[in-house]
């Protein structure tokens, strides 16, 4: 097969992966199995081959995240269902103060959103920011954008998300490395987004005390537990202990990572294999999870932790298996010409990160998941690495942080955490797109920006 034929054929399977989401509403781990063959069939890898591939690709895939991704998601419903995502909020106004209470809510969504899932974190920390808004006399628009954005950065450029773990896997990124950088990418994106939400609240007012979702007295019980107005509620872990199970894990897999590097800081002898061991992501999240545990135990009793890992699991199978299949298409298109042919004949290469990034915004935008653009747009440009000139450890870091800038832009109606703000903060539809979309489109924008700086400079 020719390979403008190729070309055309790579669009079509993009386009039946949009199709088939966002218009018809097929589970995107079918959609993407069937894209990976119907790809290697009519790219005339043959049957055996593209079977072959698939199943490499799939396995390949979750034998290096399948794990991460479960005990990770165990972590975040572990900290969810003990209160430890709250006690983390609580924490953070606490040590900001009540005057920045607006920056205090945009950090508290950086920090949940590393363990426990957007939707979820929303949802968890709302009647927070409303009462917060109410005492200081503000607009809820500030406080909704702030929590919002504040939870999509870490959810897309932070592991162990699933996201940005699945991307970094899929493109072979060192995952502490990813953690690192994602860690700087996120500090001018926060930035941007808290002064977006101070400035659009000053210009829209929605009153927060006409916002009622939570049961009456909810939003004053939380704003008294977080300033320490008001006592704490009985069997919730202390902030030491909420914090333990995620924090750990990500500085034993930074550490690793620098226990690597060439200069060899930590030597190359015991030391060196050890800081290996217990900072292999597997291993620190596995690590996490029995913190968690016993966190819990000490604080709530032992049914919650059986609890949580049912409905972690729950929670973590679609996107493991959706990780999969991304990884089978992945491994259907290393086995096409495909990527010498970009290499050789289009001006595309030339834009390195940018691909990416324009590639995962145009995915998101089509059908509204970031996790499912992100897991799509790796198996994409994995082949293509090399013909992007994208190959250093740095480069493939930077890419996976690329693709996480393009995966948040732009969320709309077909995005359910778009439903999530809007209907808890008190937006119209309107307004949502108005104020939420619009601040999404600035996370990628401002990330992307960040990104290809540091590419300049690293």
């Amino acid at each position: 097969m020719s390979g403008w034929l190729l070309i055309v054929l790579l669009v079509a399977a993009i386009a039946f992966i949009v199709i088939g989401t966002a218009k018809f509403k097929i589970h995107p781990f079918l959609v993407l199995l069937v894209t990976a063959y119907g790809l290697g069939l009519l790219a005339g890898i043959g049957p055996t081959d593209t079977i072959a591939a698939i199943v490499e690709g799939f396995g390949g895939t979750l034998g290096g995240i399948g794990i991460i991704i479960a005990a990770g998601t165990v972590i975040g419903v572990v900290l969810e269902r003990s209160g430890g995502a709250q006690v983390m909020a609580e924490t953070v106004i606490r040590l900001t103060g009540k005057a920045r209470s607006a920056m205090a809510m945009s950090l508290t969504g950086a920090v949940v959103s590393i363990p426990v899932f957007c939707d979820s974190g929303y949802v968890i920390l709302s009647p927070l920011a409303r009462s917060l808004a109410s005492k200081a006399n503000a607009s809820m628009t500030t406080f909704a954008l702030a929590l919002s954005t504040g939870l999509l950065v870490t959810h897309v450029f932070i592991p162990p998300t699933p996201g940005p773990i699945a991307g970094a896997q899929e493109l072979g990124a060192d995952i502490g490395l990813v953690i690192i950088l994602g860690l700087v990418v996120s500090i001018p994106v926060l930035v941007a987004t808290y002064l977006y939400a101070k400035f659009q609240g000053n210009r829209v007012y929605i009153d927060p005390d006409k916002v009622s979702i939570d049961a009456p007295g909810e939003a004053d019980d939380a704003e008294a537990e977080a300033t320490g107005t008001g006592p704490a509620p009985a069997g919730r872990p202390s902030p030491f202990a909420a914090f333990l199970p995620i924090l750990l894990p990500i500085g034993l897999i930074a550490i690793a990572s620098i226990a690597a590097l060439e200069a060899a800081p930590f030597g190359t002898g015991g030391l060196q294999a050890i800081l290996a061991f217990l900072g292999n992501p597997n291993t620190a999240l596995i690590i996490g999870v029995f913190i968690a545990f016993f966190v819990t135990a000490q604080s709530r009793g032992e049914r919650i932790t059986h609890d949580a890992v049912q409905r972690a699991l729950a929670v973590a199978g679609p996107i493991i298996l959706i990780t999969g299949a991304g990884g089978a298409l992945g491994g259907v298109l290393r086995q096409t010409p495909i990527t010498d042919f970009l290499g050789e004949n289009l001006v595309l290469t030339n834009l390195g990160m940018f691909l990416p990034f324009l590639l995962a915004a145009a995915i998101k935008t089509a059908q509204g998941s970031s996790t499912v653009a992100i897991v799509t747009t790796a198996a994409i440009i994995a082949p293509l690495t090399g013909s992007l000139g994208l190959e250093s450890g740095t480069d493939l870091a930077l890419t996976t942080l690329a693709i996480g800038a393009g995966s948040v832009m732009v969320s709309h109606a077909n995005d359910s955490y778009f439903w999530v703000v809007t209907q808890f903060s008190g937006m119209s539809v309107s307004q949502g797109y108005r104020l939420y979309t619009v601040a999404t489109a600035l996370t990628g924008i401002v990330g992307i920006a960040t990104i290809y700086v540091m590419s300049l400079i690293l």
